[in-house]
């Protein structure tokens, strides 16, 4: 009973006094919000960077475009995003007056821009090539083609290695508090250092990140299933 109520009283020291939660909460709401973002960016440009190196090996079109490319792919991969968060934060923006959710947006969205190009270009080129003589028999031209007919097929392959790279966007966005960012793993740092207890702020920040990541995981896993239930209908 002792060690219950001392607990209890932890519990209460950590986050109740003072309304300490509320760290927590906010910061939540802030790493879903650059999630968010960051993977809209991501998909956006990451598409793009899809088509335009898919569209080079299929056509030895676009050789600036994909040189351009492999650059970027070369370097936001084999580079950590931390470095990337604090270049884009401390130097690129030093001078701008900006807002630290939309660099973190812009680090993570690039960052996972160059991951989701990669699984988009193995989706395009997966799919037989006998489908783009199919669009051109049917009088469509090659962005035609790729558009209504190679990128529907891709994106259907490749939508639970999407699903997941979205999954590791999320934890990767826990090193935002690098800038100062008072995202959700800020806010359990905050409340370690205002109450000197370590373990239960750090411990729920866990938790919180732990349930999202299986929420997630658990749709991605009812997404394989219907893809599969659906390949197998069909």
């Amino acid at each position: 009973m002792y060690m219950m109520g001392g607990f209890g009283q932890k519990l209460h020291d950590t986050f109740i006094e003072g309304d300490r939660w509320t760290y927590l909460t906010n910061g939540l709401k802030i790493t879903l919000i650059v999630t968010f973002f960051a993977s809209l960016l991501g998909i956006v440009l990451g598409f793009l960077l899809a088509i335009i190196r898919s569209t080079h090996d299929k056509t030895g079109k676009l050789r600036i475009l994909d040189a351009l490319a492999r650059v970027y792919l070369t370097v936001i991969r084999g580079t950590p995003v931390l470095v990337q968060l604090m270049i884009i934060y401390f130097v690129i923006f030093a001078s701008f007056n900006v807002s630290k959710i939309f660099v973190a947006v812009m680090a993570f969205g690039l960052n996972s821009a160059a991951y989701v190009a990669e699984i988009v270009r193995s989706g395009i080129m997966s799919i037989d090539n006998g489908q783009f003589e199919a669009g051109a028999s049917l009088g469509l031209s090659y962005p035609k083609t790729m558009l209504f007919i190679i990128l529907p097929q891709a994106f259907r392959n490749i939508l639970p290695a999407l699903a997941n790279e979205f999954i590791v966007l999320l934890k990767e966005t826990s090193v935002a508090g690098n800038i100062a960012l008072n995202d959700l793993t800020k806010g359990g740092d905050i409340i370690r250092s205002a109450t000197y207890e370590a373990f239960l702020p750090l411990f729920a920040v866990a938790l919180i990140y732990l349930a999202m990541v299986m929420i997630l995981s658990r749709l991605v896993t009812l997404l394989e299933r219907r893809l599969a239930k659906s390949d197998r209908g069909n």
